[in-house]
């Protein structure tokens, strides 16, 4: 799967920054890190270089002591290495007969039923146990016999059994993005051991997710901070802008026990590794002129100056030499001449973003506008994962490319099922029984399909997949939503198609892989439409794991067509909103918005009924919805712009150019 956002950042990102050729530019390069970071290029390789220190490791323990004892953690990052160690085994360059096992952590009181699926150690059976050559009686895992009065006796327990071992050797584990340690929850102590842990709605939310149920437990045991740290080896990995700035806090950061992780500067030997997304907030990746010499570059200029902008507090034709020689930048100064110069430049860059006319504006010099003038009107496709993405995180720029007349279609990729709850599902199979008794209008079958609906959601248990009936009715409600919304924004239906794309729909829980027929699907769309303009999601931390999926779908396409003639006449545009934004340094395209535009774009996101409510997944630092969160994000990114000195808008939507 081609990872997108890496792909854009290793555009702007010079490869010195996160892979130095040598020890000298390393150190020079991570002065402000108090843990050691490798930074990889993409999620798999930072998972086949974790996978491989953790052979090293094991090879190396069992040829001194005949043994190597490793704490595993069951995160989502953490199952990547574990796949790669599978495929180190079958290449017969792993054995992890010798190896002793300890499970890091178990939802519930207690352990879970072993068998469960809702249990950290069914993923690790599932995902590496199962696979290698461990020897069964040496995976430990908690006791399931633990109650409210036993745990604490039965954590001590597992702590001597740990010793008993001969202690970690090495534990692997996630850096979560509320920087905790397996289940150790932001307030846990530098020197807290294994008990039983209250989960915070982050990490309920992020075991929902991982096991597709509405419910997650209250409570997890899991060893503790101090119990972590007593291991000769820590490597965590983190992947993703979600986990960002945890990983930042944890590595740059003050210790502190709101993230638990950054107790990691205590240890000799601690390791994290992370892909270029995850660690895109460390000094060395997104501020380098702090640390060393910079390779400057127009992305890098820009940077520059939005960042000093926000340090001395003024808009950018107001700073200075001074300003730019104290923060560090001095360099620009002997490039360009002066303070001034550099100013106009950025200034003038940034103002050529901002367009009301986000399909090119007709029988206008185009040379300083994100879009061509030609053709005019365009055709123009949106893709929308779920299908209120395209009106949540883009609704403004869809309702102008209507009102400017271009051809606008939009592309439901899936039906967003599982982010419908069964109350909403409920609600519609009442409205159609009240609606068949009133008017004398019951149809047998249709009755009989509502009884199934009620049944199959009363025998539904925590962790159980929808019935295919309830999946389709779901879906059905979240379409329907998605086409209103995009009614309301001047998109006809006949201009909203419905991808149903397999990856989701064939899973019971929507985590499929891309396959061939996805791909063929958005093809085909594309290639019937021939497109001028092509807006695709970009929001690849969506907690339902859907968008990235989606998005690699649409790019697969994209590489397949490259030929096309009409191909080379598109403009592919990235957008994000529902779970984050581009910074403005990245932004190549800003399309604003009145008062009143942002009061329609508002009204459309309110079709989504099933969506402005109850929502699966909430924003943890405030408990607003996702939607929410991205009208505040438009305001937001408004007021940056305002802030650096160019015109002030209500809000505004941003967008960067995909170039394959």
């Amino acid at each position: 799967m081609k990872e997108l956002s890496s792909h854009i950042r290793l555009d702007q990102v010079s490869r010195r920054y996160y892979c130095p050729e040598s020890e000298m530019e390393l150190a020079q390069l991570t002065r402000c890190e108090k843990v050691t970071a490798t930074v990889t290029a993409t999620r798999d390789e930072g998972a086949a270089l974790a996978a491989a220190e953790v052979a090293a490791v094991i090879e190396r323990n069992v040829h001194e002591k005949g043994r190597c004892v490793i704490g595993f953690g069951a995160g989502k990052c953490a199952l990547d290495v574990y796949d790669h160690l599978v495929k180190l085994y079958f290449a017969d360059k792993l054995s992890m007969a010798d190896v002793v096992a300890f499970n890091l952590s178990e939802l519930g009181l207690g352990a879970v039923d072993s068998g469960s699926e809702q249990s950290t150690m069914t993923r690790l059976r599932q995902w590496l146990f199962n696979k290698v050559d461990i020897d069964p009686a040496n995976i430990h895992t908690y006791s399931p016999e633990a109650t409210k009065e036993n745990v604490h006796r039965l954590c001590q327990a597992y702590e001597a059994e740990i010793e008993e071992s001969g202690g970690l050797d090495l534990v692997v584990c996630e850096l979560t993005k509320n920087g905790s340690l397996a289940f150790n929850e932001p307030g846990s102590g530098i020197n807290t051991v294994c008990r039983l842990m209250l989960l915070g709605s982050d990490s309920r939310s992020r075991v929902a997710e991982a096991f597709q149920c509405d419910h997650a437990p209250l409570t997890a045991v899991t060893l503790g901070i101090g119990s972590l740290l007593k291991a000769e080896q820590v490597l965590c990995v983190a992947w993703g802008e979600d986990s960002a700035q945890a990983v930042r806090n944890t590595i740059e950061g003050q210790m502190s026990d709101q993230v638990p992780a950054s107790f990691l500067q205590m240890h000799h030997n601690a390791r994290i590794v992370a892909d270029l997304k995850a660690a895109s907030r460390l000094t060395r990746i997104s501020y380098p002129w702090r640390v060393t010499s910079c390779e400057w570059n127009a992305y890098l200029i820009r940077r520059a100056i939005v960042w000093l902008c926000k340090q001395t507090g003024k808009p950018i034709l107001k700073l200075t030499n001074k300003d730019y020689n104290d923060y560090g930048l001095g360099e620009l100064l002997a490039l360009y001449g002066s303070a001034y110069n550099v100013n106009i430049i950025i200034f003038n860059d940034l103002q050529h973003t901002i367009t009301g006319w986000p399909g090119g504006k007709p029988d206008a010099d185009d040379t300083y506008r994100p879009e061509r003038a030609t053709p005019y009107p365009k055709r123009v496709l949106a893709f929308s994962p779920h299908p209120d993405d395209v009106v949540v995180s883009m609704g403004g720029t869809l309702r102008r490319l209507v009102q400017q007349h271009h051809d606008v279609h939009v592309a439901f990729q899936t039906s967003g099922d599982l982010a419908v709850s069964d109350e909403d599902l409920l609600r519609s199979a009442m409205l159609n029984e009240r609606m068949s008794a009133h008017f004398q209008a019951g149809n047998p079958g249709l009755k009989q399909v509502s009884a199934d609906l009620r049944e199959a959601l009363e025998r539904k248990k925590t962790g159980d997949p929808d019935t295919e009936a309830v999946r389709f009715i779901k879906g059905q409600i979240f379409t329907c939503e998605g086409i209103m919304a995009c009614g309301y924004l001047g998109v006809a239906a006949s201009h909203v198609h419905e991808l149903d794309m397999p990856f989701y729909s064939a899973d019971p829980f929507g985590h499929g892989r891309i396959t061939d027929d996805d791909v063929r699907r958005v093809a085909a769309l594309i290639d019937e439409l021939k497109p001028h303009q092509i807006f695709v999601a970009d929001d690849l931390a969506d907690p339902f794991g859907v968008h990235q999926p989606a998005t690699a779908a649409v790019l697969a396409a994209l590489e397949q067509l490259a030929d096309r003639p009409y191909m080379q006449q598109c403009r592919v545009w990235l957008y994000r909103g529902q779970w984050g934004q581009w910074d403005v340094d990245s932004v190549e395209m800003a399309v604003p918005m009145s008062p009143e535009e942002f009061r329609v774009k508002r009204d459309a996101i309110l079709r989504h009924q099933s969506q402005i409510h109850d929502a699966p997944f909430r924003d943890e630092a405030d408990d607003h919805l996702s939607w929410q969160r991205s009208i505040e994000r438009n305001r937001a990114m408004a007021d940056h712009y305002s802030r650096l000195g160019l015109a002030s808008y209500e809000a505004i939507e941003a967008f960067v150019q995909y170039h394959a």
